[in-house]
């Protein structure tokens, strides 16, 4: 059979890009089993702030990020940690990284982004909506849905993600001075130059803290963003984990897959007990760990683990709009009953334990800026290691088999970037059309 129209697909990793990527592959008839170590959102699809923000998605590779790195870098306490014992692989990293922290070469990283716009945010809605692709009775069944019998007519593919995304009008940012704010509004100069739009209004500390009575004295000033989005990750997570079961899909957690092995016939991906499980192709879309399956197959690309923080508290009146303080990379997200705050880019290994140092460290970025939260009262302390590249770009597309495809590298940007990564993987895989801007992400560049 050809191997660019697969009838099943194994899609290993049960985070936002995998289920996104296997939600859209059934939108194209083709039956998908999901594989994860330990389960649905188990990495950094979980604990992060659940931002759609095209304002905010921007390349990590700022050029101030060197600057302010290299004073802060080895600080416990600072955003930005790196510890001393650096393996190879990070300290390769983190030369390719300082090759891109240019002002020419953030630029270039920034057109890619502004080329993306608001699509990112389409393919949400598209997951939520659920399918308005009509296929025939055969086709619609091959992906678990009911056939009428009769070979002439058609159904649609149906259920939505249940769980929206919500507006996030304003999206607030918050500063402690002036100074802090400039930093701001020059990235926003840097995306309309990349040909980027950004719709936003400044604010006083009057006017933010009459918006948000959360905010503390330590605010002096504040932008608000429109046309920005955000979700409850772990809700939105759980819905599409459905959604893709109920649209005939199956996930198998506990499921680590240690290799994957081509054949005449198709792929068969192989556990550290000797279990396997074939299929006519494979998704590789396991995060930070990216690399350890996909080098094989010629994804030379060093994919770091940029672990992120979070937990959450109950402040005496509940903010009701996100809220990013730039300067101290502290982001906060309402979820109902609770308040998620999150922070810190610490590039150690994945599976390397919490670290409460860098808690505390948000709390001491975080806790001048608010009033009215007990922050020794937090609870669902959190790390997640999200997959960077040097250059800042995510890795999708087809490796140097056509039966392996690779879908991750997407930095802090996974979750805001993963159901369109998974619609034009999906298309590539079964050999349609894809977006111009996919000729950027190309996993063996």
């Amino acid at each position: 059979m050809s191997t660019t129209n697969p009838e099943h697909v194994v899609v290993i990793g049960a985070g936002m890009v995998g289920l996104a990527t296997a939600w859209y592959l059934q939108e194209r008839g083709v039956k998908v089993t999901v594989m994860d170590r330990d389960g649905v959102a188990a990495g950094s699809s979980w604990g992060n702030a659940g931002w759609l923000t095209p304002a905010l998605t921007l390349p990590l590779s700022e050029p101030s990020v060197l600057t302010y790195g290299l004073k802060t870098m080895f600080d416990p306490a600072s955003p930005l940690y790196i510890p001393f014992s650096a393996k190879p692989s990070l300290i390769r990293f983190l030369l390719g990284f300082a090759r891109h922290c240019t002002p020419g070469k953030w630029r270039e990283a920034m057109a890619v982004f502004s080329e993306i716009g608001a699509t990112g945010l389409d393919a949400f809605d598209e997951i939520t909506e659920g399918s308005t692709v009509t296929r025939s009775a055969k086709d619609h069944a091959s992906v678990g849905g009911g056939s009428s019998g009769n070979n002439g007519s058609t159904s649609t593919l149906g259920t939505g993600v249940v769980e929206p995304s919500k507006p996030a009008e304003p999206f607030l940012t918050g500063f402690k001075s002036l100074k802090d704010r400039d930093g701001l509004l020059h990235e926003f100069e840097g995306i309309r130059a990349a040909g980027g739009q950004v719709e936003f209004d400044l604010m006083s500390a009057e006017e933010i803290r009459a918006m948000e009575p959360t905010l503390g004295d330590g605010v002096q000033a504040g932008v608000q963003i429109h046309n920005q989005r955000f979700i409850n990750p772990p809700k939105f997570m759980d819905s599409l984990a459905d959604s893709v079961i109920a649209r005939g899909g199956e996930i198998i957690s506990g499921f680590e897959v240690s290799d994957i092995r081509e054949h005449a016939r198709g792929v068969e991906v192989v556990d550290a007990q000797g279990r396997t499980h074939g299929a006519d192709t494979v998704v590789i879309a396991t995060g930070a760990w990216l690399g350890k399956l996909a080098r094989k197959f010629g994804v030379k690309r060093v994919v770091q683990a940029g672990r992120g923080y979070s937990f959450t508290v109950v402040p005496e009146v509940m903010p009701t709009h996100p809220i990013y303080f730039p300067a101290q990379r502290v982001a906060c997200t309402p979820m109902g009953d609770r308040f998620r705050v999150a922070g810190t880019m610490e590039f150690r290994d994945a599976d390397h334990r919490l670290e409460p140092k860098r808690i505390e460290a948000i709390v001491a970025a975080a806790s001048p800026l608010f009033t009215g939260i007990n922050w020794q009262d937090r609870q669902e302390e959190w790390v997640g290691s999200r997959p960077c590249t040097t250059d800042g770009l995510p890795l999708i597309g087809a490796t140097r088999s056509s039966r392996v495809h690779v879908a991750g590298g997407h930095g802090m940007w996974g979750v805001a970037l993963g159901p369109l990564t998974g619609k034009m993987l999906a298309a590539s895989i079964t050999g349609d059309s894809t977006p111009a801007v996919m000729r950027h992400f190309n996993p063996l560049r």
